[in-house]
């Protein structure tokens, strides 16, 4: 019998039995798949909030409700609502029901700088934004700019919340507006319309029905990240479908799962892996406003998730808690780790300590998030992202020109094609371009493949450094120096040197209770790694300055040491 084109790809083999190498997806939108769940499991719990429930069916009125206000204010084809919530059960409403009014949902950062947010708002046209009441002050302000400006048609419509509205008696009057938010913000809500009022309303239309599936963006989530100015990647409705589909099937989610959520719904990871993925599974999902080692301990101990994502700085903070061992961790089934590379030492304690089995992925907002992962029961490699998720290709790339596929075993750049990548980026033709070649997505990823099809990254394209002709990984370095007992946190980059080019830098935080200088770091280096690779600076820091759901920023590490007067090297590359 003749196999099919992915039966011969060299990670089929790989597969976990009954994940298929190809997905039957659904031509619908998400929120049509979320109303099917609503009508399955009416009475099963959708969410989690402080201990306070909330069904599928309650929580679908919601949608349907949220959804015909919104329409009724000209919510449409083409306009964009910008959510500016942290996991609460208003994000998910918002979120469904902009989409089920035809509108484009902007997921922006709660925490941005009115500088971040008048880019973001000009940039992707927003015309109306629902908000915590906490922001009030920062939102109001920017939309007077807008009116500066003569921009009225952005932000005409600005809905704000209380986290508390959706929190159980008594943790509810513990967040009063008076309590907590600060005069200029009370201020500015006076006459501002309350997200309670949408909730009021009945019913309506259920969405556009002239929506193109594959071509009209339901999502337009800005990323900058670590890199720069934040730019709009363009996601369609068929791209959210395949890819929480994907997710859900890799580790065959189903209405018995609980999925503790902390990972941010306003980055792409948290939206399609928690969020999404669990809601059209009819999982349960847990809500944590925010991360704190402690609160997911509590969370997992009292609500016995069988699920959990995050990034690796989560997995640090708990493996490195003191009281990690007081709580009951046995209800989790699959531990998801991505985002950011991860240290083979922290997974290697993280499986040590909890018995917990951690797989590791890897994806790209250009890509919704995920599409690739160590299978939830098959071979788990450490160090490896792990194979393609179905209807992934991913190939590695020369270097020179993107065109010669490397041999197993090469370095090389990650190109990938599957039918969630974007459209493209908002208004940015050229940078599509140089990112859209050829049907592929070049991700900007170095990395490579094993003779199993197992994927390996090596690095960020930008972030490799040059020393004396040598070309010098940062993740290599920042694995070793995860070994070190009193390393809690490590990044490395480059940085000037008239002789080499660029010398190594490496920028750790200690653990509680411990102690260690530059020099003893260095010495430790010097045992595992090849004297180029040593770093020649070490600086210790109280913490590494982090994007919103914990990737540590190499930029704001590159700008900080360019403000900074030169300093000797306390060894390495001798």
């Amino acid at each position: 019998m003749e196999r099919s084109p992915a039966e011969s790809l060299p990670w089929a083999r790989r597969y976990d039995d009954g994940v298929p190498l190809e997905l039957d997806y659904p031509e619908m939108p998400i929120y049509e798949l979320f109303r099917q769940t609503v009508k399955l499991h009416p009475g099963r719990t959708a969410l989690i909030f402080f201990g306070k429930t909330l069904t599928y069916g309650r929580l679908g009125r919601y949608v349907e409700q949220v959804a015909a206000a919104l329409q009724d204010l000209g919510v449409g084809p083409g306009y964009r609502v910008a959510l500016l919530l942290p996991n609460c059960p208003q994000y998910v409403i918002s979120y469904y029901a902009v989409l089920l009014a035809g509108g484009t949902v902007v997921p922006v950062n709660p925490l941005s700088t009115a500088t971040e947010l008048l880019h973001i708002f000009r940039d992707g046209q927003v015309g109306a934004a629902i908000g915590l009441d906490l922001l009030a002050g920062r939102l109001e302000e920017v939309r007077d700019k807008l009116l500066e400006a003569t921009e009225n048609h952005l932000l005409e419509h600005r809905f704000y919340t209380s986290l508390g509205e959706f929190m159980p008696f008594p943790l509810n009057l513990l967040y009063p507006l008076k309590r907590k938010m600060a005069a200029e913000a009370k201020r500015r809500l006076t006459g501002c319309e309350r997200f309670s009022s949408l909730l009021s309303s009945r019913p309506g239309r259920s969405g556009s029905a002239a929506l193109d599936l594959k071509r009209d963006p339901a999502a337009l989530i800005y990323t900058g990240g670590t890199t720069g100015r934040p730019k709009g990647v363009m996601l369609s409705h068929y791209a959210l479908v395949v890819n929480a589909s994907q997710c859900a099937a890799w580790v065959r989610m189903s209405a018995s799962d609980r999925q503790l959520v902390v990972l941010p719904m306003f980055h792409g990871f948290g939206m399609s892996v928690g969020m999404n993925a669990s809601l059209i599974a009819g999982s349960s999902c847990i809500l944590l406003p925010r991360f704190g080692a402690a609160e997911i301990l509590e969370a997992v101990d009292r609500f016995r998730p069988t699920l959990f994502a995050g990034v690796p700085t989560m997995y640090i903070g708990l493996i490195n808690h003191p009281r990690l061992a007081r709580y009951d961790i046995s209800s989790l089934r699959g531990c998801f780790v991505g985002a950011a590379p991860l240290a083979p030492e922290v997974k290697r304690r993280f499986e040590e300590l909890t018995g917990s089995k951690l797989m590791e992925g890897y994806g790209l907002t250009e890509a919704v998030t995920a599409i690739c992962a160590n299978p939830y029961q098959g071979v788990n490699k450490t160090g490896s992202v792990g194979i393609p998720f179905p209807d992934t290709v991913i190939s590695i790339r020369d270097l020179e020109t993107g065109q010669t596929q490397m041999p197993p075993g090469e370095i090389g750049e990650l190109a990938l094609k599957c039918p969630e990548v974007m459209l493209g980026y908002y208004n940015r033709p050229e940078e599509t371009a140089a990112a859209l070649k050829q049907g592929w997505l070049f991700t900007g990823d170095l990395g490579y493949m094993d003779e199993e099809g197992y994927f390996y990254i090596v690095d960020r394209k930008k972030d490799m450094i040059i020393s004396g002709g040598f070309n010098i990984y940062p993740r290599e370095v920042e694995d070793v120096l995860y070994r070190h007992p009193a390393v809690a946190e490590a990044s490395v980059i480059g940085i000037p040197d008239s002789y080499r080019g660029e010398l190594v830098k490496a920028f750790i935080s200690l653990k509680e209770g411990c102690s260690a200088s530059e020099a003893e770091v260095v010495s430790f280096c010097r045992q595992h790694l090849l004297p180029y690779k040593v770093p020649s600076v070490v600086e210790i820091c109280q913490e590494l300055p982090k994007t919103a759901i914990g990737k540590i920023l190499k930029r704001e590490l590159r700008n900080a040491e360019n403000n900074q007067p030169s300093r000797t090297a306390v060894g390495g590359n001798e």
